[in-house]
This record gives structure tokens, C-alpha cells and sequence, in this order.
């Protein structure tokens, strides 16, 4: 079967989705991952959850195409929004994809606007300038890494991300103090940092609802997108008594376009972004 591999920072980006799919432990690195599996008609998914930031997503998605050698990877998870027009909850899916650390750019065959990866979370003050440096909608800090991982090893690549915060939210904090060297987040210093700071409770308690918010629209939209996949590439009919399908099943197809990339170093000036997200 077609496999499609999908990297996200977090497990409660992704978890109404992922509660019932297989799960087993593999090993990259030094370092134990969850592998999470699943089947939507004739495309098998395997989706892991590599941690907070650009090294973090680089080393999961090694271990992902190691383990199942996907046909495609996607990263998936939660953005900040550039674009004011953008809420939380909009399902953001990039055309093009740029570090801000490098100036690559990724050009992807679907999609639509411009997603930066920048290497901190993103203040308030911080977005605009991205917004105004990249003229992009939205800033993650993963999408970039998994783009190149997946670009060095010939496999196609497409982003599908979420918004989690506006563009004028302001985060509780200065948020990259509570993520680890291997990109898990520290939710027990977050919690006691939050305590002793009551002014930080009414944020806190936003950003919680805007993830909550933003979790379920992404799963729904993966959802869909796996489902849409699993129909726009049918199995061959000599195949279909292998895997118990009905033949009349595999007429429903849709013809839409790969979402294939390639990455290319920018030729354009960019702004060096010193800021967070």
C-alpha cells in the first residue's frame, strides 16, 4: 500500500484523531518514539510525534521514513497566525513553505499562501515582522525541517497546519523556557510558572481553549485529507481481492493534484529573524 507518514510536535495536536489508531514503540537515534498506524481504504498512514522545534521534527521524521519508507510526509500541527483575517481553528495548507533561519524556500503542488518556520514561538510584535519580512500568513517551527528531511530523501512533501493563536494573542511567557533540549514541552514548570502568576491565569486559560479548539478542526481536516488521498489513489484492481475491497469502490476517485515539493534556496533578501516562535 501507498504510505503516507505524518509528523506533528505533540500528541494533543493530534489526539481526537490518533485515540484509535494502532500504536507501537520504535527506536531512532537514541531516542523512543510512539508510532502511531492506521488504514483509510488503500493508503496506510503512521503518524509520530517528534517534539517542539526544527531538530526535534528533523530527527522524527528520519525515524518515520527509517521505519515505514512513506511515498509522502506531511508535517502537521499548530500555527500562529500572520494574516489577521486568520482565527483559531482555520486550517491553514501552505503552498510554499520558507526557514526563516536559511531563506529555503519549499514549493508544494497544492495549497495556498506562504508558512514560515522561524525557530522560537512568535510574540506578538515578532509575527509582524515575520508577516512583513516573509509576506506569510502563518509562522510554525517545524514545517521547514520536515520539508528538507523529506526533500533529501526524494519523498513528497505537503504541510497541513492549524491556527492556535491569533496574530495579536499574547502568549503567558516567554514559551521556548518550558521546552526541553529534545523537544518535549515542560508542562509541570509551565503549570508552576503559571501558579505563582495570577496576572498570567486569563491567558493561560485562552491558550488552553484556542488548543483545544485547534486540535479538533485539525483532526477533522486530516481526517478528510487521508480519506481524499485514499480515494485520488485507487488500488489496482489485481490487488483489490488482497486486501478485501469491492471492485466497484475503487471508480471512486478524485482527480486532484499531488502534493509533491521541491526545495530551493531563496535568491531574495530576507530579514534575520532573532525573535521567538
Amino acid at each position: 500500500m501507498p504510505k503516507i507518514a505524518i509528523i506533528a510536535a505533540m500528541e494533543r495536536e493530534v489526539r481526537p484523531l490518533i485515540r484509535t489508531w494502532k500504536v507501537r514503540m520504535i527506536e531512532h537515534g537514541g531516542r523512543r518514539y510512539r508510532l502511531f498506524e492506521n488504514v483509510f481504504e488503500n493508503r496506510e498512514a503512521a503518524l509520530i510525534c517528534g517534539g517542539i522545534g526544527a531538530e526535534a521534527a528533523r530527527r522524527a521524521t528520519e525515524a518515520v521514513i527509517r521505519e515505514v519508507g512513506p511515498t509522502r510526509v506531511i508535517s502537521v500541527g499548530f500555527a500562529g497566525a500572520l494574516d489577521p483575517s486568520l482565527k483559531v481553528g482555520d486550517i491553514f495548507e501552505p503552498r510554499t513553505v520558507i526557514n526563516a533561519a536559511d531563506g529555503v524556500h519549499t514549493e508544494i503542488r497544492s495549497g495556498e499562501g506562504i508558512l514560515v518556520s522561524s525557530a522560537t514561538v512568535a510574540s506578538k510584535g515578532q509575527k509582524t515582522r515575520l508577516a512583513k519580512s516573509y509576506n506569510a500568513g502563518a509562522v510554525d517551527m517545524e514545517a521547514a525541517a520536515v520539508a528538507q528531511g523529506a526533500e533529501a530523501r526524494g519523498i513528497e512533501f505537503a504541510a497541513l497546519k492549524v491556527i492556535s493563536d491569533a496574530a495579536d494573542f499574547v502568549m503567558p511567557g516567554r514559551m521556548e523556557r518550558f521546552v526541553a533540549a529534545d523537544g518535549r514541552f515542560r508542562a509541570a514548570k509551565f503549570a508552576s510558572h503559571v501558579t505563582l502568576r495570577p496576572w498570567l491565569w486569563g491567558r493561560t486559560i485562552a491558550l488552553a481553549r484556542n488548543s483545544a479548539k485547534a486540535s479538533r478542526a485539525l483532526c477533522g481536516a486530516l481526517a478528510s485529507y487521508l480519506d481524499r488521498e485514499a480515494l485520488s489513489h485507487p488500488m489496482p484492481l489485481d490487488a483489490s481481492s488482497e486486501f478485501g475491497l469491492n471492485p466497484i469502490d475503487l471508480d471512486r476517485t478524485r482527480n486532484e493534484p499531488s502534493a509533491g515539493a521541491h526545495t530551493t534556496a531563496s535568491t531574495q533578501p530576507h530579514t534575520q529573524v532573532t525573535g521567538k516562535q
